[in-house]
């Protein structure tokens, strides 16, 4: 109790001390005004006025008003230092705010008042209540974490142990909980587990190590272990064999001190189990397949002795294995070649080995292997032709050596040498064959033209002849008019003489200048037409002969029918009516003339089939990329033994000195070398159908792709 003897005039003094105080604070006597101070009026949010018309027991809720009565009564009438009290201030706007009210009483003279101090409890009541919450929070999530969780704290007692954990040991929290009996878990045997080196500031891995067991730092977090654990025999739950991971990490407080540790517990039987499964079938598989290798190297060494080709292993240039073939390729022994005979030593020269030398290492640097074909010789010196092939094991890498495959291609060369020799041969006969198949093709052609030259002739004689006659009757018309003219010239010279006149009547009457007029036009149009036939024929016979168009070009085969037709016209006008069933045609990479040609003979062939009077059906078409001409005649036919030899040469149905029998086998010739097809549809006494097949592009020596097969004549 304070005992303030002064006088009641230090009330003003006490009121200047009130305020000077940090905390919040007021005192009151009973029957008097409350004096409070200003960190109170900022708290409760009351002026100084309200205040002092205020009740003390108002400033708190109308709950502690009672225990608030109490306190300043037992501080004025006891002891004077009633226990702080925990309310609730009531404040301006209606809010509670937690505080700690101290009362005190203090003598003024011969007055008791009561002094309160009041501490703002908001603040920590908030910072508790996040801690408190904070850790129901951690306590859930470790009671409810899937994985075996415990914590110990600095005195190594178990302050967390949660469900996980329960089933994984068998031991209830109940068990463990507030003891140091966390070993437990890992069996009967009470032992030092990593946790507890953890708090008691010792190296796990050297205390594991201690004991016989393993530890290593976990990358959890700094100071973390980790262990794995095989559980004793039996084991809780019943398996087989049971591993646990360990996992222990220190809990530091605010001075970063260990104040405990966690502990995960990880089952990892299934893990274990499986890893063994799969080192067991590692292993298994290791030695089939060591097995299988072995087979393989002795099926390689069966296959390299046996190899009908010598094979060779080098290291640098030095034989380190060699087959059997090699020996008997250069007569060198086997034992000799396995030991380290140099390789290049099978060379014919040194010139042919530093060759091969320079052509292998920059091959090798590439990666890429050699091939190649060179001059050797064996031990007696004779000369072989070797196909070499090599390799080495390892790119870039010389010292793993190189594989050699050397083949005796002597003979083959020789073979060669001969085949180059004969094919040259067959290509200077089929020069010279193909010389006498043009020629032997002029000779046809000019057969042909010669057959038909009378027909020809007869074809010009015609429009010639009357076109001379035309000129002869042309003349005496010119004759007349001239007559004419000069009667007339003889008449204006000399005006009066009676006697020119007269001559001049008795001329115009003999010329018969009407019937000149009528006459003379159709005269000159005979004339010109004669003269037109005429010039067609010649075109014809160029057209089809093509003498300006000998190489390989685009050609219209319908023009060329009709061409054709034209020339051979005199030939079939008298036993044939020609009908023409012409479809539009693309032009042909072909050799127009010889095609034509082919249409001659077919043409004439269809002419001379028919007896007395018949149809020839000249007909053309494209379809997929080929074009066909057919000609078609109602004439006598072909047996089937006739039909099975017209395209062979110097056969012939005709008689002695009317055919040559090389028409049809021309023709064959001259479509296969457009890398067409000729077909003959015949039956005897009906008539006989010819289809040649040409492809648009033309054939691959003209086009560069092959034309393939024709379609199917439907």
């Amino acid at each position: 109790m304070s005992d303030l003897s002064m006088p009641w005039s230090v009330e003003a003094l006490a009121c200047e001390m009130l305020g000077a105080l940090a905390v919040p604070a007021w005192w009151h006597a009973p029957g008097q005004p409350l004096h409070a101070n200003a960190a109170l009026m900022r708290l409760c949010g009351l002026d100084a006025e309200s205040l002092l018309a205020t009740c003390h027991l108002d400033l708190v809720v109308a709950q502690d008003g009672a225990a608030l009565a109490a306190a300043t009564q037992e501080c004025l009438d006891g002891s004077g230092e009633p226990p702080a009290q925990s309310m609730r201030l009531l404040t301006r706007n209606g809010t509670e705010r937690p505080v700690e009210l101290t009362l005190r009483r203090v003598q003024f003279g011969q007055q008791r008042v009561v002094l309160v101090t009041c501490v703002d409890l908001s603040d920590f009541q908030h910072v508790q209540g996040m801690l408190l919450s904070m850790g129901s929070m951690l306590r859930q999530i470790i009671d409810s974490a899937p994985v075996a969780v415990y914590v110990i704290d600095r005195e190594h007692r178990v302050t967390h142990w949660n469900g996980a954990c329960e089933g994984l040991t068998g031991l209830s929290a109940d068990e463990v909980l507030g003891s140091a009996d966390h070993w437990r878990a890992l069996g009967p045997q009470a032992r030092v587990m990593l946790a507890d080196s953890i708090v008691d500031g010792r190296d796990p891995v050297a205390v594991e190590a201690a004991l016989g067991g393993h530890a290593q730092p976990s990358s959890v977090g700094p100071g973390a272990f980790e262990q794995e654990w095989r559980m004793p025999s039996p084991p809780l739950n019943g398996a087989d064999e049971r591993w646990l991971h360990i996992t222990a990490v220190p809990l530091l407080d605010a001075n970063r001190q260990v104040a405990g540790a966690i502990v995960t517990l990880l089952d990892i039987s299934q893990r274990r189990r499986t890893e063994e499964q799969l080192t067991r079938r590692l292993e298994q598989m290791v030695s089939e397949r060591s097995a299988e290798l072995a087979a393989h190297a002795r099926l390689m060494d069966a296959f390299i002795d046996n190899a009908p080709m010598g094979v060779v292993y080098t290291v640098n240039d030095r034989v380190v294995r060699a087959n059997r073939r090699m020996a008997e390729i250069f007569g060198a022994g086997q034992g000799a070649a396995q030991q380290g005979a140099q390789a290049i030593g099978y060379h014919a020269d040194a010139v042919d080995t530093e060759r091969l030398r320079e052509l292998a290492r920059p091959l090798f640097a590439r990666m890429e292997p050699l091939h190649q074909e060179l001059w050797l010789h064996d031990q007696s010196g004779r000369q072989l032709w070797v196909q070499v092939n090599a390799f080495p094991v390892e790119y870039g890498d010389e010292a793993t050596g190189a594989w050699w495959m050397l083949q005796d291609r002597t003979e083959v060369r020789a073979a060669q040498e001969e085949l180059r020799h004969r094919f040259d041969e067959l290509t200077e006969t089929n020069q010279r064959l193909e010389q006498a198949q043009n020629q032997l093709l002029q000779q046809d052609k000019m057969a042909s033209i010669g057959q038909l030259a009378a027909g020809v002739a007869h074809e010009i004689n015609n429009p010639v002849g009357f076109v001379s006659s035309n000129l002869h009757t042309l003349r005496q018309y010119v004759d007349a008019l001239l007559q004419l003219v000069d009667a007339q010239g003889a008449s204006c010279a000399s005006p009066q003489d009676d006697g020119l006149r007269a001559r001049l009547r008795e001329v115009e009457k003999d010329v018969e200048l009407d019937y000149l007029r009528e006459d003379l036009p159709q005269l000159l149009d005979e004339s010109a037409d004669g003269l037109t036939r005429v010039k067609k024929i010649v075109q014809d016979l160029k057209d089809f002969s093509r003498v300006d168009q000998a190489d390989w070009q685009q050609a219209d085969l319908n023009a060329g029918l009709e061409s054709t037709l034209n020339v051979v016209r005199h030939e079939v006008k008298y036993k044939a009516e020609v009908v023409k069933q012409l479809q539009p045609l693309p032009l042909v990479m072909c050799l127009a003339a010889q095609l034509n040609q082919v249409f001659m003979n077919l043409i004439v062939n269809a002419s001379h089939a028919i007896a007395d009077k018949g149809v020839i059906t000249l007909s053309s078409g494209h379809q997929d990329g080929w074009v066909w001409v057919q000609v078609e005649d109602t004439g006598c036919g072909m047996s089937e033994d006739v039909r099975r030899r017209i395209f062979e040469p110097f056969f012939t149905t005709k008689d002695v000195g009317k055919g040559t029998g090389l028409g049809l086998s021309l023709s064959f010739s001259i479509v296969k070398r457009h890398e067409g097809r000729i077909e003959v549809r015949s039956t005897q006494g009906v008539g006989s159908a010819f289809r040649v097949w040409v492809p648009v592009g033309g054939p691959q020596a003209a086009c560069g792709q092959p034309a393939g097969e024709p379609p199917v004549w439907a």
